[in-house]
């Protein structure tokens, strides 16, 4: 019986899969695994982190398709702070600066050329919780 689910890899939808991964690798800084855009589909990783890129060809198969917002849940604050300024420095499309939410998450948002979001955060309210300080 499966007890603990694997990690999951999201289907990221763009228009060209090499031109979105020139973007991931030389911008965001993730490693171009396979694929190609005549194949509809390609993989990018970094560190244990993997996301496929498909293009419309492939997903019209599928019958799915629009933009995406994957969550990168990062280790701490200073990680979420040192991502935004590697991916600023990058050139990377920041859409919003790190600042702490009143949700308890520390975070900031970029954007592929395909309008899809990638948001990192830090969950801190463990932190908040150990004094005392938390809302729930």
């Amino acid at each position: 019986m499966l007890t603990r689910f694997p990690k999951a890899v999201p289907e990221i939808p763009v228009s060209n899969i090499e031109k979105a991964a020139e973007y991931y690798v030389n911008v965001l800084g993730f490693h171009f695994d396979w694929g190609n855009d005549e194949g509809g589909i390609g993989g990018v990783s970094q560190g244990e982190c993997r996301l496929f890129l498909t293009n419309a060809e492939f997903r019209e198969h599928y019958g799915n398709g629009g933009s995406v917002v994957i969550w990168l849940n990062v280790e701490s604050k200073g990680e979420v702070d040192e991502l935004y300024l590697r991916w600023h420095e990058a050139g990377a499309k920041i859409l919003a600066a790190p600042e702490d939410k009143p949700w308890e998450l520390r975070e900031f948002r970029a954007a592929d050329p395909d309008g899809n979001q990638l948001r990192v955060f830090y969950d801190f309210a463990w932190e908040l919780r150990g004094e005392g300080i938390s809302a729930l």
